[in-house]
Protein backbone atom coordinates (compact mmCIF):
# COMPACT_ATOMS: atom_id res chain seq x y z
CA UNK A 1 0.00 0.00 0.00
CA UNK A 2 1.21 3.57 -0.65
CA UNK A 3 2.80 5.45 2.23
CA UNK A 4 0.70 8.63 2.42
CA UNK A 5 1.13 12.04 4.01
CA UNK A 6 -1.67 14.62 4.27
CA UNK A 7 -1.73 17.45 1.73
CA UNK A 8 -4.39 19.79 0.35
CA UNK A 9 -5.02 22.11 -2.61
CA UNK A 10 -3.81 19.87 -5.45
CA UNK A 11 -3.10 20.90 -9.00
CA UNK A 12 0.34 20.15 -10.47
CA UNK A 13 1.61 16.83 -9.17
CA UNK A 14 5.19 15.70 -9.76
CA UNK A 15 5.69 11.94 -10.09
CA UNK A 16 9.33 11.05 -9.33
CA UNK A 17 9.94 7.71 -11.02
CA UNK A 18 12.46 5.87 -8.86
CA UNK A 19 11.19 2.32 -9.34
CA UNK A 20 14.23 0.91 -11.14
CA UNK A 21 17.10 -1.08 -9.65
CA UNK A 22 19.85 0.71 -11.60
CA UNK A 23 21.41 -2.52 -12.85
CA UNK A 24 23.55 -0.69 -15.44
CA UNK A 25 25.31 1.24 -12.67
CA UNK A 26 26.17 -1.97 -10.85
CA UNK A 27 26.05 -2.92 -7.18
CA UNK A 28 23.14 -3.81 -4.92
CA UNK A 29 21.99 -0.25 -4.22
CA UNK A 30 19.62 1.36 -6.78
CA UNK A 31 21.31 4.28 -8.48
CA UNK A 32 18.67 6.73 -7.25
CA UNK A 33 19.89 6.06 -3.69
CA UNK A 34 23.57 6.59 -4.50
CA UNK A 35 25.19 9.83 -3.27
CA UNK A 36 26.50 12.66 -5.39
CA UNK A 37 29.52 14.77 -4.42
CA UNK A 38 27.66 16.60 -1.67
CA UNK A 39 26.63 13.37 0.04
CA UNK A 40 22.95 13.70 -0.85
CA UNK A 41 21.40 10.98 -2.96
CA UNK A 42 20.34 11.32 -6.58
CA UNK A 43 16.72 10.90 -5.48
CA UNK A 44 17.02 13.68 -2.92
CA UNK A 45 18.36 16.10 -5.54
CA UNK A 46 15.46 15.26 -7.87
CA UNK A 47 12.85 15.77 -5.16
CA UNK A 48 14.56 19.00 -4.06
CA UNK A 49 14.06 20.50 -7.53
CA UNK A 50 10.30 19.98 -7.45
CA UNK A 51 10.03 20.96 -3.80
CA UNK A 52 11.52 24.34 -4.79
CA UNK A 53 9.34 24.83 -7.88
CA UNK A 54 6.47 27.29 -7.24
CA UNK A 55 4.23 25.58 -9.80
CA UNK A 56 4.36 22.18 -8.08
CA UNK A 57 1.70 21.55 -5.45
CA UNK A 58 2.43 17.94 -4.60
CA UNK A 59 5.09 15.28 -5.10
CA UNK A 60 4.75 11.50 -5.20
CA UNK A 61 7.71 9.12 -5.28
CA UNK A 62 7.36 5.83 -7.14
CA UNK A 63 9.84 3.41 -5.56
CA UNK A 64 10.86 -0.19 -6.12
CA UNK A 65 8.89 -2.31 -3.60
CA UNK A 66 12.11 -3.61 -2.02
CA UNK A 67 13.26 -0.07 -1.20
CA UNK A 68 10.08 1.58 0.07
CA UNK A 69 11.55 1.92 3.56
CA UNK A 70 14.60 3.71 2.15
CA UNK A 71 12.34 6.24 0.46
CA UNK A 72 10.31 6.67 3.64
CA UNK A 73 13.51 7.26 5.61
CA UNK A 74 14.62 9.98 3.18
CA UNK A 75 11.25 11.69 3.56
CA UNK A 76 11.60 11.65 7.32
CA UNK A 77 15.16 13.03 7.15
CA UNK A 78 14.33 15.91 4.85
CA UNK A 79 12.10 18.94 5.28
CA UNK A 80 10.02 18.27 2.17
CA UNK A 81 6.50 19.59 2.59
CA UNK A 82 5.11 18.58 -0.79
CA UNK A 83 5.77 14.83 -0.74
CA UNK A 84 2.43 13.13 -0.20
CA UNK A 85 2.90 9.49 -1.22
CA UNK A 86 5.43 6.75 -1.78
CA UNK A 87 3.96 4.41 -4.38
CA UNK A 88 5.23 0.89 -5.18
CA UNK A 89 6.70 0.73 -8.67
CA UNK A 90 6.23 -1.90 -11.34
CA UNK A 91 8.57 -4.16 -13.28
CA UNK A 92 8.61 -1.76 -16.25
CA UNK A 93 8.66 2.02 -16.39
CA UNK A 94 5.17 2.21 -17.87
CA UNK A 95 3.84 0.10 -14.99
CA UNK A 96 5.29 2.55 -12.48
CA UNK A 97 3.63 5.43 -14.32
CA UNK A 98 0.32 3.57 -14.36
CA UNK A 99 0.53 2.90 -10.61
CA UNK A 100 0.96 6.65 -10.09
CA UNK A 101 -1.93 7.50 -12.40
CA UNK A 102 -4.21 5.17 -10.45
CA UNK A 103 -3.04 6.64 -7.14
CA UNK A 104 -4.49 10.01 -8.19
CA UNK A 105 -7.69 8.79 -9.82
CA UNK A 106 -9.81 10.60 -7.22
CA UNK A 107 -8.35 14.06 -7.89
CA UNK A 108 -10.15 17.08 -9.43
CA UNK A 109 -10.32 17.41 -13.19
CA UNK A 110 -7.83 20.29 -13.32
CA UNK A 111 -4.92 18.15 -12.08
CA UNK A 112 -1.82 17.55 -14.19
CA UNK A 113 0.78 14.85 -13.66
CA UNK A 114 4.50 15.55 -14.26
CA UNK A 115 6.53 12.37 -14.78
CA UNK A 116 10.23 12.78 -14.00
CA UNK A 117 13.12 10.31 -13.97
CA UNK A 118 14.66 10.26 -10.51
CA UNK A 119 17.96 9.66 -12.32
CA UNK A 120 17.84 13.23 -13.70
CA UNK A 121 18.82 15.13 -10.53
CA UNK A 122 19.91 18.34 -12.28
CA UNK A 123 16.65 19.53 -13.80
CA UNK A 124 16.54 23.32 -13.67
CA UNK A 125 13.90 25.69 -12.35
CA UNK A 126 13.80 27.27 -15.81
CA UNK A 127 12.64 23.99 -17.35
CA UNK A 128 9.98 23.51 -14.67
CA UNK A 129 8.70 27.06 -15.08
CA UNK A 130 8.52 26.66 -18.86
CA UNK A 131 6.52 23.44 -18.52
CA UNK A 132 4.05 25.13 -16.18
CA UNK A 133 3.59 27.97 -18.65
CA UNK A 134 3.15 25.56 -21.57
CA UNK A 135 0.51 23.58 -19.66
CA UNK A 136 -1.66 26.67 -19.47
CA UNK A 137 -2.23 26.36 -23.23
CA UNK A 138 -1.61 22.67 -23.93
CA UNK A 139 -2.62 19.25 -22.61
CA UNK A 140 0.71 17.45 -23.13
CA UNK A 141 4.24 18.80 -22.72
CA UNK A 142 7.62 17.12 -22.97
CA UNK A 143 11.25 18.25 -22.76
CA UNK A 144 13.89 17.63 -25.43
CA UNK A 145 17.26 18.83 -26.71
CA UNK A 146 18.57 18.87 -30.30
CA UNK A 147 20.63 15.94 -31.55
CA UNK A 148 24.24 17.03 -32.08
CA UNK A 149 25.84 13.73 -33.09
CA UNK A 150 25.44 12.13 -36.50
CA UNK A 151 22.80 9.41 -36.46
CA UNK A 152 23.02 6.03 -38.16
CA UNK A 153 20.06 3.90 -39.08
CA UNK A 154 21.48 0.40 -38.98
CA UNK A 155 20.72 -3.16 -40.01
CA UNK A 156 22.12 -6.45 -38.83
CA UNK A 157 22.90 -7.80 -35.39
CA UNK A 158 25.87 -7.60 -33.04
CA UNK A 159 29.19 -7.74 -34.93
CA UNK A 160 27.40 -7.70 -38.28
CA UNK A 161 25.75 -4.30 -37.79
CA UNK A 162 26.12 -2.02 -40.80
CA UNK A 163 25.09 1.54 -41.61
CA UNK A 164 21.86 1.48 -43.59
CA UNK A 165 21.28 5.24 -43.87
CA UNK A 166 22.24 8.56 -42.28
CA UNK A 167 19.10 10.54 -41.37
CA UNK A 168 19.04 14.30 -41.01
CA UNK A 169 19.69 15.44 -37.44
CA UNK A 170 17.25 18.33 -37.91
CA UNK A 171 14.36 15.86 -37.75
CA UNK A 172 15.31 14.43 -34.35
CA UNK A 173 15.60 15.50 -30.72
CA UNK A 174 16.64 13.66 -27.56
CA UNK A 175 13.86 13.26 -25.02
CA UNK A 176 14.25 14.35 -21.42
CA UNK A 177 11.91 14.70 -18.48
CA UNK A 178 9.69 15.97 -16.88
CA UNK A 179 6.84 15.08 -19.21
CA UNK A 180 3.58 16.65 -18.09
CA UNK A 181 -0.02 15.92 -19.03
CA UNK A 182 -3.53 16.89 -18.04
CA UNK A 183 -4.80 13.94 -16.02
CA UNK A 184 -7.60 12.89 -18.35
CA UNK A 185 -5.23 12.80 -21.34
CA UNK A 186 -2.63 10.51 -19.80
CA UNK A 187 -5.26 8.34 -18.08
CA UNK A 188 -7.20 7.74 -21.30
CA UNK A 189 -3.98 7.03 -23.25
CA UNK A 190 -2.86 4.43 -20.73
CA UNK A 191 -6.27 2.76 -20.66
CA UNK A 192 -6.09 2.31 -24.43
CA UNK A 193 -2.49 1.08 -24.23
CA UNK A 194 -3.35 -1.48 -21.57
CA UNK A 195 -6.15 -2.83 -23.76
CA UNK A 196 -3.47 -4.21 -26.09
CA UNK A 197 -1.66 -7.48 -25.50
CA UNK A 198 1.70 -5.81 -24.90
CA UNK A 199 2.64 -2.26 -23.95
CA UNK A 200 5.83 -1.13 -25.69
CA UNK A 201 6.94 2.32 -24.60
CA UNK A 202 10.05 3.96 -23.17
CA UNK A 203 8.38 7.13 -21.94
CA UNK A 204 4.98 8.63 -21.18
CA UNK A 205 5.02 11.03 -24.12
CA UNK A 206 5.30 8.01 -26.40
CA UNK A 207 2.18 6.50 -24.85
CA UNK A 208 0.22 9.73 -25.29
CA UNK A 209 1.50 10.26 -28.84
CA UNK A 210 0.45 6.74 -29.88
CA UNK A 211 -2.84 6.35 -28.05
CA UNK A 212 -4.06 9.97 -28.01
CA UNK A 213 -2.86 11.07 -31.47
CA UNK A 214 -5.17 14.07 -31.60
CA UNK A 215 -3.43 15.61 -28.58
CA UNK A 216 -0.32 17.57 -29.64
CA UNK A 217 2.74 16.88 -27.48
CA UNK A 218 4.46 20.26 -27.20
CA UNK A 219 8.23 20.40 -26.67
CA UNK A 220 9.89 22.66 -24.09
CA UNK A 221 13.63 23.18 -24.67
CA UNK A 222 15.73 21.05 -22.36
CA UNK A 223 19.33 21.44 -21.25
CA UNK A 224 22.42 19.28 -21.55
CA UNK A 225 22.81 19.58 -17.77
CA UNK A 226 19.50 17.76 -17.38
CA UNK A 227 21.28 14.51 -18.14
CA UNK A 228 20.25 11.06 -16.99
CA UNK A 229 22.59 9.08 -14.77
CA UNK A 230 22.66 5.65 -16.38
CA UNK A 231 26.12 4.17 -16.01
CA UNK A 232 28.67 4.15 -13.21
CA UNK A 233 30.82 6.62 -15.16
CA UNK A 234 27.96 9.16 -15.04
CA UNK A 235 28.46 9.52 -11.29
Amino acid sequence: MPFRFEILDLRNIAIILAGGTGSRVGGKTPKQLLPLDDGRSILEHSVDAFEAAPAIDEIAIVMHPDFMEDAKRLCEQNTWRKVSQIIPGGDERWESSWHAILAFSDQPSDVSLWFHDAARPFVSQRILADIAEALERNDAVTVAVPVTDTLYKVKGERLKVKVNSVPSRSEYMRAQTPQAFKYEVVFDAYVKALAEDEVIATDDAGIVRKYAPRVPVVIVPGEEANRKITYKEDL
